[in-house]
């Protein structure tokens, strides 16, 4: 399935996309916040037949959801993003987070916050959607409930100023997560991920290059720590980041990013 969270007539509903067309299931699921249709930890009761349908183009498309926890990012997941940026911390595991306050759905803006940071930066990223809770867990795909795209946007300035990641990772809008929530059934692995600013491409991955695939990311997390049901774990970005460019090239006022990923849509932001 293809869940998503979407604006009709100034409510949020929760909804299943065929196609064109985004049915409204939130009578079905009884409730308009995919959040607890995850938490629930089993596959609802659905008929589209008897479902509201829309055009995806005519409704509006929101962030699937706001966690109730930090979102988990993983950093230097990809062996020539490590290069591309300073080599600090190269071959380990990098656990950093951001605030849930951040999290934008698609179309949403980027703010600039040009008072805090001259160095804005994009990361395209696939994350996945925790389905049921769980600690040591061995059997991953029974706790996967699907994968969205997530831009991890950062301001390397005040990352660099701190020892930990959070504040320069966290400011509001800076993670633009969406259009939809994919079940794993209708993925084919590895992905493609792209990351074009303005029309141009930056980034240009695919999820088999990760230096810890999914599998051992949600095994090392979940050792000793509850993963809980709508946890998000952001799994890395490929090279082409800004701040790998020569020079270094950052996000300003009127720049368009997409983050596509296969099977996931394009995730579509603006910075003001």
């Amino acid at each position: 399935m293809k869940w998503c969270s979407f604006e009709m007539q100034e409510e949020q509903r929760v909804g299943i996309v065929e196609g064109d067309f985004v049915f409204d299931v939130s009578n079905q699921v009884h409730t308009t916040n995919l959040l607890e249709v995850i938490a629930r930890e089993f596959e609802p009761d659905i008929d589209l037949d008897v479902a509201p349908s829309y055009r995806v183009a005519e409704v509006k498309l929101l962030a699937p959801y706001r966690p109730l926890k930090n979102v988990i990012c993983i950093g230097k997941n990809y062996e020539e993003h490590v290069k591309e940026m300073d080599t600090a911390g190269a071959g380990k595991l990098v656990i950093f987070t951001k605030a849930p306050t951040s999290v934008v759905g698609p179309d949403a803006v980027i703010e600039r916050h040009p008072e805090l940071t001259e160095k804005l930066d994009y990361e395209g990223e696939l994350a996945v959607i925790i389905g049921k809770s769980g600690r040591d867990i061995e059997a991953v795909e029974e706790h996967i409930f699907g994968y969205t795209i997530l831009n991890d946007v950062t301001a390397r300035d005040v990352q660099k100023e701190h020892v930990q990641f959070f504040r320069g990772k966290s400011f509001d809008t800076f993670c633009p997560m969406g259009p939809f929530v994919v079940t794993p059934d209708e993925l084919q692995f590895p992905l493609q991920i792209k990351t074009s600013v303005n029309g141009e491409t930056r980034q240009d991955g695919t999820t088999a290059d990760m230096i810890r695939p999914i599998d051992e990311l949600i095994r090392t997390l979940s050792k000793g720590m509850t993963l809980e049901a709508g946890d998000i774990i952001a799994t890395g970005t490929p090279a082409g980041v800004g701040h790998g460019m020569t020079p270094p090239t950052y996000l300003q006022t009127g720049d368009t990013v997409e983050v596509t990923i296969e099977g996931l849509g394009t995730l579509r932001n603006v910075i003001v």
